[in-house]
């Protein structure tokens, strides 16, 4: 029976690990290592990122089942825990069950192929761990195969041949090299042998342009439309004649008996002919004079150039939006700290008043409690607010596809300016003009029209031409100048249903891109009317957002103020920094939903790279 966050003996204990530090985890693994021992990590999200390590000693061998998300804290949690048991039993057989295992991220991986180096059996299931465990077991099973192919009897003459030939071939191929010294793990890192030095400040503008020079998807993107290009030219390439050079010696000998139905012609007729040389060296060439298909081809893969253009710009368009959506969350997450660390002094101030007014036999100790109590109160709401502050500027950085390791800062701040309300229907008509998704998919629209058009002219006949001309003989003295020049027509009889067929798929794909098309019209239109409603709401809520903020400030100076009068107990001021902190907080969300809302208009109507790409 396998329970959660306890281990199984005797008796049944249960001991969650939430607040077990590494030591102490260290030594419970020590403890239970020859029985069988369940831990999990607990987390905010706890059904997608539960981790569970579960240990159990079977005869000779040590069974490691693992599940969850090998990932972040986890992979240091299994690192631990392997460590420890390896070390207490080396001569012992591990293996390692993966099959519970959700997700493992490159460190995840890198610590996998750690214990299979020290001996450890990987044991998985589905398609994405079996896949990891064959990149890590792949190359040692790959030396044995090899191994086993062999002939034992002539892999040493094998082996002597290649040897000779390295060593005979090497030096004067191989030039001089300096010697190097073996890399130290950090060395060979993937990360920079220097860490970037100092804080990188970025403004919206420069985390946009950023983007979209290191961005990976961004980049992806442009180099699919590179590749639409490229498929272009070699759809061009068939329209337009072909050439080669070619030279060829050859020595032929034929039989005339088979050649002539296996008789003589007449007797002492020879009985075959040769071995004779043929020697021949010229240009040859060839090339369409009418192909109605070929030359729909072409138009179909020059839309499809346009269409994947398009796309690149779509994803360019992307991800300006993500940039720009998690810079203004991050402006959020830093405007809650700085609003939780305002709320602390007050809090502290307060705290400090009551204490006074207590020692001087003012105030009473349920004042001073209650004053403390909020203190800590908004304490950890500065906690809180700082973490998800920092993951915030993680995610960014993620997306500018900078050093992990690189500390950055935001140079703008949120802001609220009066901007007109745009009309629906011209927006709307805006973004059917401008938005990259919806002109890719006319471009789409217009190959395969093209690729129909093409299934159909295979029926119309076709003109190509060929020819060489080559200098022919038995011996290059003795050659002379040949060619050989022909043009052929041709057109089908009969393509066993083939060319309806294509013309019928192609119908096919027409109809689906159009329904495709008609779908985002819809989802534009939805787009521009979601922002435009949300632009409008947002700005009414900074509005009153910031009234909130200045009417609830006034309330705790009142409320201070009697307090500190000894007409009122601090019950009243409590409430007032309660009304002060949902004020602050509404502020700040009014202000994230206005940006983004501006944002997300932009977007629906296709201008995000016009506007925020300076």
């Amino acid at each position: 029976m396998t329970t959660y966050g306890h281990i199984e003996w005797a008796l049944e204990v249960r001991y969650f690990v939430q607040h077990i530090t590494n030591k102490r985890l260290t030594v419970l693994t020590k403890i239970c290592a020859s029985w069988r021992l369940t831990c999990i990590l607990p987390s905010r999200n706890w059904q997608s990122t539960m981790f569970r390590i579960t240990t159990q000693k079977k005869r000779s061998k040590i069974l490691l089942t693992v599940e969850g998300r090998l990932a972040g804290e986890s992979v240091s949690t299994l690192e631990q825990c392997w460590r420890e048991l390896h070390g207490g039993s080396p001569s012992e057989k591990f293996n390692v069950d993966l099959c519970g295992v959700s997700f493992i991220d490159p460190a995840g991986k890198t610590l996998l192929k750690e214990i299979h180096r020290q001996g450890g059996r990987l044991v998985a299931q589905g398609c994405l761990n079996q896949e990891t465990v064959k990149e890590i077991t792949g190359e040692a099973e790959r030396s044995e195969q090899a191994d086993t192919k062999k002939d034992p009897k002539r892999s040493h003459i094998i082996f002597y041949i290649a040897l000779f030939s390295l060593l005979l071939i090497s030096p004067a191929l191989t030039p001089a090299q300096p010697e190097t010294q073996p890399q130290s793990p950090r060395q060979q890192s993937s990360l920079a042998a220097e860490a970037p030095a100092g804080v990188r400040r970025l403004t919206l503008d420069q985390a946009v342009t950023l983007a979209l020079k290191q961005n990976t998807t961004a980049q992806i993107a442009v180099l699919t439309a590179a590749q639409g290009e490229q498929d272009q030219k070699i759809a061009l390439s068939e329209l337009l004649p072909q050439a080669q050079v070619g030279v060829t010696e050859q020595w032929e000998r034929l039989n005339l008996v088979a050649q002539f139905g296996g008789r003589r012609i007449f007797p002492g007729f020879p009985g075959h002919l040769g071995p004779y040389p043929v020697f021949s060296a010229g240009p040859s060439f060839n090339g369409p004079v009418f192909d109605l298909t070929l030359f729909r081809r072409y138009q179909a893969s020059r839309s499809a150039a346009k269409a994947s253009r398009a796309d690149s710009l779509s994803t360019r368009e992307q991800v300006i939006l993500l940039v720009v959506s998690q810079y203004i969350g991050s402006l959020r997450s830093i405007a809650d700290v700085e609003a939780s660390q305002s709320r602390v002094d007050l809090a502290q101030a307060l705290y400090n008043q009551a204490a006074d007014l207590q020692k001087e036999g003012v105030g009473t100790g349920i004042d001073t409690l209650r004053a403390n109590v909020e203190l800590q109160n908004e304490k950890q709401r500065l906690l809180e607010a700082q973490a998800t502050r920092e993951t915030s500027l993680f995610g960014l950085s993620r997306l500018l596809n900078l050093d992990p390791r690189q500390q950055i800062e935001l140079g703008d701040s949120l802001s609220f300016f009066e901007t007109p309300q745009p009309d629906v229907e011209v927006s709307i008509e805006e973004g059917l003009s401008a938005r990259h998704e919806w002109q890719s998919l006319q471009e789409q629209i217009r190959a395969a029209e093209n690729q129909k058009k093409a299934a159909s002219a295979e029926r119309l006949p076709s003109i190509h031409f060929n020819g060489n001309w080559a200098q022919l003989g038995t011996d290059p003295s003795g050659a002379i100048p040949t060619y050989n020049y022909a043009g052929t027509l041709s057109f089908p009889l009969f393509t066993g249903g083939r060319i309806r067929a294509e013309t019928v798929r192609a119908d096919l794909d027409i109809q689906k891109l159009r329904q495709q098309q008609a779908d985002l019209r819809n989802q534009i239109a939805l787009d521009v009317k979601t922002a435009l409603i949300n632009l409008d709401s947002a700005r009414s809520q900074v509005r009153v957002a910031n009234l909130g903020v200045q009417l609830s400030k006034e309330e705790v100076d009142q409320a201070r103020d009697r307090f500190n009068a000894g007409v009122a107990n601090n019950i009243e001021v409590i409430q007032a920094q309660d009304s002060l902190a949902r004020a602050n907080d509404n502020q700040i969300a009014a202000l994230y939903r206005f940006n983004q809302a501006r944002a997300d208009l932009a977007r629906s109507i296709g201008q995000m790279e016009r506007v925020y790409a300076k």
